[in-house]
């Protein structure tokens, strides 16, 4: 009872922050912000001001609208990396943990085979062979990060694969694939989400990474991870530059974890 208490708070704190900050990254166009894109080399490097609430960058762009613009690109990319690493992974991990024998097998040891190498130095290496942009970054993020769900999925479909309930739906001739998808996965549902949930908080860090180095929105498009690669040279003279955008970036991840182990308690999910 108690960590179910203590996971509703933490989802209503988390959950808050991002669907605020989904609000406003949605909604940006819209707000009465600044043009991101708009160059004002006069007001180059000045500080927060009243007509610039987060100041200006190298080129006189306004900061804020550039935060802003930049949260339309993570949390975009990281929604596109989930979306496709859950839905391949999730297919995968749960035709191998209900097949089991040798496709079981195979699909294992290419799970092995991958989480051998370290994955944001792989997404690195895929994003400088493609080109950057935000399509190529997602697609270098998403070839990997299937792995974790589907060796989740597979766990979970393995252990519920001999209970009762699923041996009366087979009597009853239900099809392979009814039995995964209407029986299974709904039971397995809880862990996948905080899964999920946690991922997400990985993919907009990578992508923030990637466009670090270059290999993210090419620009002038705002991105977090660009802003603070732009604003590494005027750390001394115009801390702004680095300062909100990293605030922004570390605000959105510690609300993502928060949210994660706020599921994690509510849904009583144990590590497996």
């Amino acid at each position: 009872m108690q960590a179910s208490r203590r996971g509703a708070g933490a989802i209503a704190a988390g959950g808050g922050a991002l669907a605020l900050l989904a609000v406003v990254a949605i909604t940006g166009p819209a707000l009465p912000t600044r043009d991101p894109l708009a160059v004002d080399l006069p007001g180059r490097l000045r500080p927060p001001s009243a007509a610039h609430l987060l100041g200006q960058d190298a080129l006189g762009r306004d900061v804020l609208a550039r935060v802003i613009a930049g949260a339309r690109i993570s949390l975009g990319v990281g929604a596109a990396v989930v979306a496709l690493t859950l839905t391949v992974g999730v297919g995968l991990g749960a035709v191998a943990g209900y097949a089991g024998g040798r496709v079981d097998e195979v699909l294992s040891r290419a799970v092995d085979v991958l989480l051998a190498f370290p994955g944001l130095l792989l997404a690195i290496f895929l994003a400088a062979v493609l080109g950057p942009g935000v399509g190529h970054a997602v697609v270098a993020l998403a070839l990997l990060g299937w792995t974790g769900y589907a060796r989740l999925a597979r766990s979970q479909v393995a252990g519920l694969r001999h209970r009762d309930f699923v041996q009366a739906a087979e009597a009853l001739g239900a099809s392979p694939g009814r039995v995964v998808f209407r029986h299974l996965l709904p039971l397995a549902a809880p862990a996948l989400v905080v899964q999920a949930t946690f991922g997400l908080s990985g993919a907009v860090l990578a992508e923030a990474s990637l466009s670090f180095l270059g290999l993210g929105a090419p620009p002038p498009t705002p991105s977090w991870g660009a802003m603070l690669s732009e604003g590494r040279a005027f750390l001394l003279v115009a801390p702004h530059l680095t300062l909100f955008p990293g605030l922004a970036l570390t605000l959105t991840v510690l609300a993502l974890q928060l949210l994660g182990d706020g599921l994690r308690d509510w849904l009583d999910v144990r590590d497996s």
